[in-house]
């Protein structure tokens, strides 16, 4: 990394002379707006900066804490520290088990009910708070809720361009104004916490949760972090107003790091890289005010520089020395969603390790009751000290204090409460998609169009807010919307309408309408909605024509035709895209604008947009197929579009025939003869192509596909979505002893060569809770199109496993090498019996050398 020195760090006196000052990190430089400046270099800082935050509380806080504490029973506290999901708690337990905090994930709604008014949320907030009003504690209760781009959890709120956009616009201040916006948005329905900014400084655009940082570039995320939280916090200082709430600076630490860009994956970064580029985000931050920071779900491990701190949930060094120590952070630190579970040796439920290494709130959506009962324990026989117990509550009672709950009124009276006004800020959301829109070609200035122009607007993205809203809007993965979902909002087209005129715009999605006759087509293509984990690109190519190859089918019906072609790219994160560049004139980079899709028509129409276009890349554009991770301090950086690229309006820059070389399928070694180097994933939260899970039976062996939603059902066999690593990551199959049934992974087009995993020592490998041991022989086979497969019997493995915690089990593919055909398998994952048994199943990949891990399972142990 290369990031000069920079002026704004105050150089602390040294202790003794030859110890270096441990740098102090105040309150930013301003830009001519009065807000963070996004400086031109930063500091190179040879350790963590102790972070001086404007936010003190008033005198009397720490008095108030100790009082409170002090007349609070042990089960009191860790109910304090406990925070179930609103669909796993009533009002009346809230109450009965002193819970200091709830949460609502995407997707949860009261009553379940995605169309929720702002009064049924309110009912709800006013249930949890007087009910722990009326608790013998008193203290009251703090709703968080994820809202990352306006309340976007929320029926008929509008809904901000996801923050990869704010990037793009390059606006400290738009970025406060749009995060003051969404403090009241919150408060219209109740809640007292929201769980943003993030402030991942994503390295490998392979990450499918890209689109939530603002920037690869570590300058901008310092200034847009200080930005976000004054904003959410309606810039306190001694307590958060009636125009704030309560922030959340996320993820620490490195989550926008990890190898290949795998959501929770392994952050190899030294400690300076941690401290350089990963860090920024929280110096501005805490330099802010922000009162709580959520831990990442990634591991920071790197054996080569003597790095092994695993999952960051139990990190001692990064939360407790780092985070509270060196930094001085003194608000809470919250856990994220079942986070404590993936911490070597604990479960969803018990993890002192993690409460040990500094986590005050533990996010336990469902198994709160039994983290409780647990926690208890661990305390009373002396695994948590009580002095950490007292610590993290002493923290959860300073930060309710600074956000006035004590002597705030209900949720429905407060301020905002039930206010659509409050709810809906379309201009902002229009300014705010017009600043984010970015221009990479425009050969020929063939924007912006006339006003009169007549044109043929084409691609799946033109009419469908779903896609230009993105993930976390109204469901978690942001799926399963239709336009009926955003009463308040405007698609591009619909913009595209107001801006033209309805009688200038003919509308086709796929493109069969001839353009002969139109002044232009404007072609809306790109990504369809995704959010944490599913989106991952870990194991496959940034080429946008093999992962969305409609898109390209489209575009090539319009172009060439003599008819000027602007395409708009709705997507969270740089593609490979020189074929679909190539057949257009202009190319806008819209990013994932929100529900204002108007603001990215007012940018094509001359006259609609003001100043033209100014957004310029906050994310290095890629040349190739595979090229990732791709940033300005990386070996030989040669990207298509630098970072910082943008072309103003009127701007004369000719973008030439760009190279259309096919990458591969994937990235990475991963089939064939050779030796692979990459794992193969079959089912990663979701099917992974050319792989559809499926369940057979004697009711059915042609098989069901087991739908989006992780639900089929056969008499014998049936499945639902589940918890196993993470929110949703796996499927529970339960065999109901009416006969034979089989849960499986295949490609139905084909089959797959791949005796490269068999060459590279490879293993079948697969996350794995049994709730239920198998009364008769159970099996895990292979298939190369039967009758021709191969099996092991795994009624052992899955008794053993009955009942325990997730396991991860790796089987040698060698084990199945007694008559498998490698060369053409297509299922490589089955599971059969013939009686009752009930397991879940999550991450079911091939790992190359897999078989030599010292937990693999020995093939003498599965006959």
């Amino acid at each position: 990394m290369s990031l000069s020195l920079l002026g704004g760090i105050a150089q602390a006196t040294p202790a003794q002379a030859d110890a270096p000052a441990q740098p102090v990190i105040g309150q930013p430089a301003k830009d001519a707006n009065g807000c963070a400046k996004i400086e031109k270099s930063l500091p190179t800082l040879a350790d963590w900066p102790k972070v001086d935050s404007r936010f003190k509380g008033k005198a009397d806080d720490e008095a108030r804490i100790a009082k409170i504490l002090a007349g609070m029973t042990l089960e009191e506290k860790v109910g304090q520290m406990t925070q179930p999901e609103i669909t796993s708690i009533t009002p009346d337990e809230v109450k009965q088990y002193a819970i200091g905090s709830v949460l609502n994930g995407g997707g949860a709604w009261p009553g379940g009910n995605k169309h929720a008014t702002q009064q049924d949320w309110l009912n709800l907030a006013d249930a949890y708070w007087n009910a722990s009003k009326t608790s013998r504690t008193k203290i009251p209760v703090i709703w968080g809720i994820d809202a990352v781009h306006g309340n976007n959890n929320v029926y008929g709120a509008t809904v901000f361009p996801h923050n990869i956009g704010l990037g793009a616009a390059h606006d400290p201040c738009l970025v406060r104004d749009i995060a003051g916006a969404t403090a009241r948005q919150i408060r219209a329905t109740g809640q007292d916490w929201a769980f943003s900014p993030t402030l991942a400084v994503v390295q490998d655009d392979r990450w499918g949760r890209t689109y939530e940082g603002f920037s690869e570039d570590p300058r901008i995320t310092r200034s847009y972090g200080f930005e976000a939280i004054d904003g959410l916090q309606d810039g306190a200082t001694k307590r958060i107003g009636y125009n704030g709430v309560i922030a959340t600076a996320k993820h620490f630490i490195g989550d926008g790091g990890t190898i290949k860009g795998q959501d929770q994956g392994v952050n190899p970064s030294s400690e300076a890289d941690m401290i350089n580029i990963h860090g920024q985000g929280y110096y501005g931050a805490l330099a802010a005010g922000t009162q709580t920071v959520m831990v990442s779900f990634n591991s920071w491990t790197n054996a080569d520089l003597g790095i092994n701190e695993g999952k960051l949930h139990g990190s001692d060094k990064a939360l407790n020395q780092i985070l509270k120590g060196k930094m001085g952070f003194d608000g809470l630190v919250v856990s994220d969603w079942n986070g404590i579970g993936q911490v070597t040796g604990c479960t969803n439920s018990s993890c002192p390790q993690a409460i040990n290494a500094g986590i005050d709130i533990v996010m336990v959506p469902a198994d709160w009751k039994a983290f409780i009962t647990n926690t208890v324990a661990q305390v009373q026989s002396g695994q948590i000290p009580m002095a950490r117990i007292d610590d993290a509550v002493t923290r959860i009672l300073r930060v309710k204090l600074r956000d006035g709950l004590f002597e705030s009124q209900k949720p429905s009276d407060r301020s905002y409460a039930n206010s659509d006004e409050a709810l809906k800020d379309n201009w902002l959301a229009r300014d705010a998609a017009r600043a984010s829109q970015t221009l990479l070609k425009n050969n020929g200035n063939v924007l912006p169009l006339k006003p009169t122009s007549k044109v043929l607007v084409v691609g799946k993205s033109a009419d469908n807010i779903q896609n230009q809203t993105g993930g976390w809007t109204l469901s978690w993965q942001g799926t399963g919307n239709t336009n009926a979902d955003f009463p308040n909002a405007t698609s591009i087209l619909s913009g595209i309408k107001q801006d033209l005129g309805d009688a200038n715009v003919t509308f086709d999605a796929t493109g069969s309408v001839d353009p002969k006759g139109y002044d232009a087509v404007i072609a809306v293509i790109g990504e369809t909605p995704y959010a944490e984990g599913v989106g991952d690109l870990t194991r496959k190519t940034l080429e946008a024509s093999k992962l969305y190859p409609e898109d390209l089918a489209v575009l090539d019906k319009v172009s060439g035709k003599g008819t000027p072609v602007v395409t708009v790219y709705v997507g969270g994160r740089p593609l490979y895209m020189n074929k679909e560049i190539n057949r257009s004139d202009a190319f806008v980079a819209a990013w994932l604008p929100g529900t204002e899709g108007g603001g990215v028509a007012d940018m094509l129409v001359k006259g609609k947009d003001g100043t033209g276009y100014q957004g310029t890349l906050s994310y290095s554009w890629p040349k190739s197929a595979c090229q990732s991770p791709l940033n300005p301090w990386s070996p030989d950086y040669d990207p298509l579009f630098k970072l910082g690229y943008g072309l103003k309006s009127g701007q004369r820059v000719t973008i030439g025939q760009l190279d259309e070389t096919p990458g591969p399928a994937a990235c990475g070694s991963t089939g064939g003869g050779g030796t692979a180097t990459e794992d193969l994933s079959i089912y990663d939260r979701t099917d992974v192509p050319p792989y559809t899970s499926q369940i057979g039976s004697a009711s059915n062996w042609g098989g069901t596909v087991i739908g989006p939603d992780g639900t089929a059902s056969h008499p014998e066999i049936n499945t639902v979505p589940t918890d196993v690593n993470v929110q949703g990551d796996g499927l529970k199959a339960t065999w109901t002893g009416a006969g034979a049934a089989q849960l499986y992974m295949q490609n139905t087009a084909g089959t797959n060569d791949l005796r490269s995993y068999l060459n590279a020592d490879g293993a079948l490998e697969f996350d794995t809770t049994v709730q239920q041991a198998p009364v008769n022989r159970t099996v895990i086979s292979m298939h190369c199109v039967y009758p021709c497969f191969s099996e092991v019997n795994a009624t052992k493995l899955f008794t053993d496993l009955a009942g325990g915690p997730k396991t991860t089990v790796k089987i040698p593919l060698s084990c199945f090498n007694n008559g498998l055909d490698f060369e053409h398998i297509n299922t490589p994952f089955l599971v059969y019996t013939d009686a009752a048994f009930q397991a879940s199943f999550a991450n079911v990949r091939w790992v190359p050398n897999g078989a030599k891990d010292p937990d693999a399972r020995p093939c003498s142990s599965l006959t």
